[in-house]
């Protein structure tokens, strides 16, 4: 398949500019092409992994990607459908912008002819003053259109601030410095852009450059409707310290059935012939969650390398008695009995009893006697035979952690200290 082929196969093409020479311009190859990330947060979300891992496509295509971190759009704020968003201090953005850029680099390669860039916008826009953006930028932009736009329509009743009214114009002049600076022919981005992306390719025509090229990615929504990106805890995060890989690992096992073909789709470099063979064997086998295992897998590999993945997979296996808990690490340990729940005991060792109590199996000590002498316990996988037994310090995972089990999947963690 071609490039643009494969793109609309995995469903990632929603909306574009000039159809038939978009096609003619990423079939073509070499072509530069820009994707933005606003720094609204300390890290991306695994709702950005669609643009990310599109750029990665198109790169391996012979593209080469700009990966744009607004340190200047991140300071004023897309306009939302409900309520003005809250300002940062520059210097947190700055810190963002820094950790953000440190995401997005195992997504693309830096070396070769289409090596990638990371470029920041603050560096054309933090240098204009006010006069000048008015009249170079400000005057090519028509009220009336930009008030069209559904976001601020929408916003008109309840009020929207000049600050994010304006937003439009910073990212359309991103294209147009892109397209001056380093020759950038494309923009992409989530379908919720594409006023803000047909924008620039607007204001770059006006400005006498062109032609460029855009095209957005669709939104993703659960097969319920609800946001893709968020757990129970909140959003699944790209920074290893704000979702372990253990639990990011675990957001995509537990994708649903109706889910997890089109994400495989998206997010998945396998090809179809590999896809459409491992959704038969899913469709045969649906207890076995080959394709959840699967995607899982990949994706974990791709944003936290192989090392994590694999650990975070034999954590799966070993805290259900399918593995060995003595091979994990200390930090896969702890993060994976914190997604169950991790109690805290201090001070003396309490009896086996005792610690399914703390630790939230059992409700009380005849239920414990009774789970316990109905062989349902265990104890770092090993079945546990007297409830009144102290524990043994040599038992303590890492010098530190317990696995309590009762029954084949419900499990939870107990942290000691002395």
């Amino acid at each position: 398949m071609t490039l643009v082929d494969d793109l609309k196969w995995r469903g990632l093409i929603q909306d574009s500019t000039d159809p038939d020479s978009l096609v003619e311009a990423l079939n073509g190859g070499n072509l530069t092409f820009y994707v933005g990330f606003d720094p609204t947060a300390a890290s991306l979300h695994v709702g950005h992994l669609v643009q990310a891992v599109t750029a990665r496509r198109l790169q391996l295509a012979g593209h080469k990607p700009l990966l744009l971190v607004g340190g200047a759009t991140g300071q004023i704020g897309d306009p939302r459908e409900s309520s003005e968003r809250s300002m940062n201090p520059p210097e947190v953005i700055e810190g963002w912008v820094a950790r953000i850029r440190t995401q997005l680099r195992p997504f693309v390669t830096y070396e070769g002819a289409n090596g990638a860039e990371l470029v920041n916008n603050l560096d054309w826009t933090g240098p204009t003053s006010v006069i000048e953006f008015l009249r170079d930028v400000g005057k090519h932009f028509p009220v009336n259109k930009m008030l069209a736009r559904d976001v601020v329509r929408n916003r008109l009743e309840t009020g929207i601030s000049f600050t994010e009214f304006s937003y439009q114009l910073l990212q359309a002049n991103d294209f147009y410095q892109l397209h001056v600076r380093h020759g950038c022919g494309l923009q992409f981005g989530g379908s919720d852009q594409w006023g803000n992306i047909t924008a620039g390719v607007d204001f770059v025509r006006r400005r006498g450059a062109g032609p460029v090229h855009a095209f957005t990615t669709p939104l993703v929504l659960k097969a319920d409707g609800s946001k893709f990106g968020k757990s129970e805890g909140g959003a699944v995060w790209i920074d290893p310290e704000m979702t372990s890989p253990y639990a990011f690992y675990q957001f995509w096992i537990n994708s649903d059935d109706r889910d997890v073909s089109q994400y495989l789709r998206y997010f998945s470099f396998k090809s179809r012939e590999e896809l459409e063979e491992l959704e038969k064997a899913t469709a045969e086998r649906p207890q076995a969650r080959l394709a959840q295992r699967a995607l899982a897998l990949e994706v974990t590999a791709l944003v936290h390398g192989e090392e994590e993945a694999a650990q975070a997979v034999a954590a799966s296996q070993a805290l259900f008695g399918r593995g060995s808990l003595s091979d994990l690490s200390a930090g896969t340990l702890r993060a994976a009995l914190a997604e169950a729940g991790l109690a805290s005991v201090r001070g003396e060792l309490p009896t086996l009893g005792a610690l399914l109590r703390s630790s939230g199996l059992v409700a009380s000590a005849n239920e414990a006697r009774r789970t316990i002498s109905e062989g349902g316990a265990y104890l770092n996988n090993e079945r546990i035979t007297d409830g009144e037994a102290v524990l043994d310090p040599a038992v303590l995972l890492h010098g530190r952690y317990l696995v309590l089990r009762r029954g084949k999947r419900t499990f939870a963690g107990v942290e000691y200290e002395a």
